[in-house]
């Protein structure tokens, strides 16, 4: 079979179901028994069977084009842009054009009349764009889990953001810190929920008090500010402050600084004598952190690589090298910097 195409008919022969059996099973559609649905996707991989990309779009009257919903706040977070920059790269290397959709969203027949499929990224429970999303009739992939209560998605490409928390409050502590602070987003995706449950179940499971605070999903730097200097005149105890938002990071150094609180002196936060030391991370890396003074420890989700990756689990859809329901795990890393002492 290797010396010419493999069609749909071969497989089915090879099978031994019909080609229509075949095509609903490869497609994840029609009733078609799991048993079934296995042999047969067992058999295609086994002949090198590949779909016609172009006749498939014809048989589905494609539109060649995929639809991308992004968070509201996205427009001005630096880790959404590369995001988007990284999806529309893969798409275009399965000949599929990415169209930007309002962040109010549309109505699922209108969205289905115009793109192929569609990605919606770190969706809310509470966006009332996203149930009609989902429920386009057209393929979906969500970057992270969605934890609403509408259908469920085509696909999902997730990160662990419980341990990725977990490795910063780790390392902090391991500094040094003996009084950690997370600044937690508000929301109800499924990266600030994480976020949000690991700051709570870490410190019992440690023995050691973590002091939570809770500020806007995307909070500005003045915002950070604000909230620092809230929990450290509060608190002025907390010796390490994490915090989640893309881009707040220098906020925290402005407050420490106004404060007289030494960033990235591990020695002066292990003492707890002076009180005047304080270590900073944060859990999106991005130019804030990386070009603040002094550069801030941070976790590199490497959005344009996860914007690829949700892209790339689209188009398998699409094209039929992936089954539906297929989730992807997306690696991130740890990358330590001044602000939390010596590298």
């Amino acid at each position: 079979m290797t010396s010419r195409t493999v069609t749909l008919l071969d497989v089915a022969r090879a099978a031994g179901v019909s080609k229509s059996t075949v095509s609903d099973a490869l497609q994840g559609s029609g009733r078609v028994a799991e048993a079934t649905r296995d042999r047969v996707r067992a058999v295609a991989e086994e002949l090198g069977y590949r779909p016609n990309s172009a006749a498939r779009r014809l048989r589905r009257a494609s539109t060649g084009a995929v639809g991308l919903h992004l968070p509201a706040t996205a427009t001005r977070l630096d880790y959404y842009m590369n995001l988007a920059f990284g999806a529309v790269e893969r798409a275009q290397e399965d000949g599929l054009d990415m169209v930007l959709l309002a962040p109010s969203g549309a109505s699922g027949g209108r969205i289905a009349s115009r793109v192929d499929g569609l990605l919606v990224i770190d969706p809310e429970a509470g966006d009332s764009a996203v149930p009609g999303l989902l429920d386009a009739g057209v393929p979906v992939v969500t970057g992270e889990r969605y934890l609403g209560p509408a259908a469920r998605p085509s696909g999902a490409v997730v990160c662990d953001n419980a341990a990725s928390l977990t490795a910063l409050l780790d390392h902090v502590t391991e500094r040094g810190a003996r009084r950690p602070a997370v600044l937690a987003p508000s929301g109800s995706s499924a990266w600030a929920t994480a976020l949000r449950a690991t700051a709570r179940s870490w410190g019992p499971a440690h023995g050691v008090e973590v002091a939570l605070r809770t500020v806007p999903f995307a909070a500005t730097p003045a915002e950070a500010e604000e909230a620092t200097r809230a929990l450290l005149t509060a608190d002025p105890a907390v010796d390490a402050v994490i915090c989640a938002p893309d881009g707040s990071a220098p906020g925290v150094l402005r407050a420490a600084a106004a404060l007289g609180r030494e960033v990235g002196d591990s020695k002066k936060a292990d003492s707890r004598k002076s009180g005047s030391g304080l270590l900073v991370a944060a859990c999106v890396d991005g130019p804030a952190t990386r070009n603040a003074e002094p550069p801030v420890t941070a976790v590199d989700l490497r959005p344009a690589a996860y914007g690829r990756a949700c892209a790339e689990l689209l188009c398998d859809i699409l094209a039929d090298r992936a089954a539906p329901d297929t989730v992807r795990r997306h690696a991130w890393s740890l990358e330590t910097r001044a602000s939390t002492g010596p590298a």
